[in-house]
């Protein structure tokens, strides 16, 4: 593994600490005993004015051309594992996912630089494209709407 490496790591590392930190911070305020209904006061929140509603669609648009890269780059690398940081990239925060899965794509790359020869991205993968697309698509209509 070569140093650039190691500092990438660290770097992608670190952003998924900060990005842990930074959202369940302001995740658990949705989730204290008060709130009738946590989980739509989110989703409700998300849709207050122009700002939060641009901000909300955009991120999950990224989400998914981030989503979209993961799923190639781990066929490609044969990085194992990838659905799982796609799932707890809608439960915990994609900010934390993709660092760790950035990470996971450099060691494999440390471990054979010349990998990535033929490689597909299979049946279950576009189904499991399709799904996050319709999620995003659906979510940014009641965000917009």
């Amino acid at each position: 593994m070569t140093l650039q490496q190691r500092w990438l790591i660290g770097f992608y590392a670190l952003i998924a600490v900060v990005a842990l930190v930074a959202t369940w911070s302001q995740n658990l305020f949705y989730f204290t005993p008060d709130e009738s209904d946590p989980g739509f006061a989110f989703l409700d929140a998300t849709r207050v004015n122009p700002a939060s509603r641009s901000i909300t669609v955009d991120l999950g648009l990224l989400l998914l051309a981030a989503v979209a890269f993961m799923i190639i780059e781990a066929r490609r690398l044969g990085v194992r594992f990838v659905w799982l940081y796609i799932v707890f990239g809608f439960m915990v925060a994609i900010s934390v996912t993709f660092p760790l899965f950035m990470i996971a794509r450099e060691l494999r790359i440390a471990k054979a630089p010349d990998v990535g020869g033929a490689w597909a991205v299979k049946a279950v993968d576009v189904a499991g494209i399709l799904v996050v697309t319709a999620a995003i698509a659906g979510f940014s209509w009641f965000v917009l709407s």
